[in-house]
């Protein structure tokens, strides 16, 4: 933290697991500059909690929630973008989507969008 609530550093240390679970390794800690941080960590689907159960939303066969065209879920005014409705993919996506999600949601309040719309929901990687 530079003590106004920005990211300046991550600190890192060496792990291993031992017995089950890690252990972080006595004075492997050390630190490396950063502007920003991305969370990127294993992915098995979307958690079917209280919040997506409560709100009544659909699943396509992957496991991943169910969108139309719009990023819209299966309930009115729900949206959905990135690893909840693509499944693990990489972080380019995630943006993306979520880029593309906010104009959806946008248009869904105002009725028009003038935000830029990256990639549809059903975009597929780029194979040559």
């Amino acid at each position: 933290d530079d003590g106004n609530g920005n990211v300046k550093a991550l600190v890192l240390s060496e792990v291993r697991f031992t017995g089950g679970k890690l252990e972080e390794v006595p004075g492997t800690e050390r630190e490396i500059p950063a502007d920003i941080v991305l969370l990127a960590m294993g992915f098995t689907g979307p958690e079917k909690n209280e919040l997506l159960t409560g709100l009544k939303v659909e699943y396509d066969p992957r496991g991943n929630v169910l969108r139309d065209e719009e990023y819209m879920s299966s309930t009115d005014g729900v949206f959905v973008a990135g690893d909840a409705g693509r499944g693990q993919s990489l972080i380019v996506w995630a943006i993306a989507e979520g880029r593309a999600c906010a104009a959806a949601v946008d248009k869904y309040l105002t009725g028009n969008t003038n935000l830029p719309v990256p990639i549809p929901p059903t975009a597929g990687p780029l194979v040559v």
